[in-house]
């Protein structure tokens, strides 16, 4: 029996970055964007073009490089976002126009003020408008689930009949149930007398940790053939449908589900930690398919059973998503032609040769603190160069810390502030508490620190550590990262990083537009 294809719908850059402290720009998300194309995702949403300038940009920059994904972008159902949308995207290889209004009594009157006539003729036209210009065109009713079946049918029937050619149905809250969710989309289709001139799709919110399920019950039950989920369930709240839980249960039972996608799921890993490394949001070790202790095996029996059969205790391998032995791949002596080759086997892409030097230059620099250094060494150095921009106000000269059991930990920094040194001093609970209050001294940007974690980049004594620490200040979020053998010099790092996304324009307010 030939299985058939199922949609995947990324949606990471977009709904995604709605989590706080996961703002992208520009350079990020075309980091991401090809990392998504790479893993031959079939639709990126790349964002929300009227929501800022800067997302503008950014989508507009998407659409212009990636040509084996169709990139999409998000607008509220009137003509001057739609109109923004066709702006950023009308030169992209394959693009989409995803247009959406809220179809709940609760939305309709809270939140928009609008009646229910009113709402049904803001869909129909603006799904009319974008028709016109975009073959290509999407429609979502806003808080889907709770929304009235009879009007919703009415709805969707207009919007396909204007010429939209994907359906989607958001669970906006994460209210649905599995069950009950599938027969919804069921009855849908069965309602709407135009249903089969679309394909039906499934966005939904993990509020009771049931998005994957209630999205896999739409497929099975609802005949859905789109999902649209993120990179490690990645969202705001409690996060959206995770895309490699999807795509792995999918794989891993063909023989219930008998769908296929078009993903290489060998880089559903390095997406899954890219991902993690921009946004600062880590990944749990418990984590299905990503976590670190995913493939891990503690008790002696299923050890031992592993070891006789693999398939005792394991129901997909960790080669299959992406999970490699850490292979020791460079040293102090590799060189330039080495490193340029090993970035390109990983899927690492920088954008010029002078990205390439300075990053060789950073590997060298790692390589005399660490004498082995592996795949994700590099990721994290690569990931460290992207985030420093050429117009920083802030940069780490030098610094030394010093702390012991009956010692008040203190700390001195050089910082260089638009190309002059300044030095500091203080002493605080701990070396990275004094060495942050060393570098506040000087920088005085008054920022609340939301999130301090540090995370090893590899194993034993001798990893880097990967530092991330988001800061808050006049209702921007921002998220520094740093790297180093030291993990106070990677906290210094990372606290400089984010005080630079601070002074930046580049960085936008967190978006709160939610779907």
């Amino acid at each position: 029996m030939n299985s058939e294809k199922l949609i995947i719908f990324d949606t990471t850059m977009r709904d995604g970055e709605q989590s706080p402290g996961a703002s992208m720009t520009k350079d990020e998300k075309l980091r991401i964007a090809r990392q998504l194309e790479r893993m031959r995702v079939d639709v990126i949403e790349a964002g929300f073009p009227a929501s800022s300038n800067g997302d503008f940009e950014a989508v507009k920059a998407v659409g212009k490089v990636i040509k084996d994904s169709i990139v999409c972008g998000l607008c509220r159902a009137n003509d001057k976002d739609i109109q923004r949308g066709i702006d950023a995207l009308a030169g992209a290889n394959a693009w989409r126009i995803h247009v959406f209004i809220a179809t709940s009594a609760l939305h309709m009157e809270k939140k928009l003020r609008m009646t229910p006539d009113q709402v049904f003729e803001q869909a129909k036209l603006s799904v009319r408008y974008a028709r016109l210009a975009c073959p290509d065109v999407e429609f979502s009713p806003e808080d889907g689930s709770r929304s009235d079946p009879d009007f919703l049918c009415r709805v969707l029937e207009a919007v396909i009949k204007e010429g939209a050619r994907t359906i989607n149905i958001p669970d906006t809250v994460g209210y649905a149930v599995p069950e009950q969710f599938g027969e919804m989309i069921r009855s849908l289709r069965e309602r709407v007398p135009n249903s089969d001139q679309a394909v039906w799709s499934v966005h939904c919110h993990n509020d009771l940790g049931m998005a994957v399920a209630n999205s896999l019950a739409a497929v099975r039950l609802g005949g859905v053939r789109q999902i649209e989920c993120t990179v490690n369930g990645l969202g705001e709240r409690a996060g959206n449908t995770s895309l490699e839980e999807v795509v792995m249960a999918l794989r891993t039972r063909k023989d219930f589900y008998q769908l296929q996608t078009r993903i290489d799921t060998t880089q559903i890993v390095p997406a899954s930690r890219l991902v993690s490394q921009i946004t600062g949001f880590v990944v749990q070790p418990n984590k299905a398919v990503v976590g670190a202790n995913a493939f891990a095996h503690a008790s002696g029996i299923h050890q031992d059973g592993v070891i006789k059969a693999r398939e005792t205790y394991e129901i997909m391998t960790a080669e299959d998503v992406g999970w490699s032995a850490n292979k020791i791949v460079l040293g102090k002596l590799s060189g330039r032609t080495a490193f340029r080759q090993r970035l390109e086997e990983i899927g690492i892409e920088l954008d010029n040769e002078d990205a390439y030097n300075k990053a060789f230059q950073r590997f060298k620099d790692l390589a005399d603190k660490k004498s082995e250094i592996f795949d994700e060494d590099l990721q994290a150095l690569v990931a460290q160069e992207a985030s420093i921009s050429s117009n920083e106000v802030w940069g780490l000269v030098s610094m030394s810390q010093a702390s012991g059991t009956n010692d008040k930990p203190q700390a001195s920094v050089v910082l260089q502030q638009n190309g002059n040194e300044v030095k500091a001093d203080s002493k605080g609970d701990g070396p990275v508490d004094a060495t942050f209050k060393a570098i506040e001294s000087v920088a005085q940007s008054g920022a609340e620190l939301l999130l301090f974690s540090v995370n090893a980049v590899t194993q034993g004594t001798e990893s880097q550590g990967e530092v991330t620490v988001r800061l808050s200040k006049g209702g921007r979020i921002v998220n520094g990262v740093g790297a180093d053998t030291d993990i106070v010099v990677a906290s210094a790092k990372a606290y400089i990083n984010a005080l630079n996304k601070l002074e930046s324009k580049m960085e936008r307010l967190n978006p709160q537009h939610q779907m």
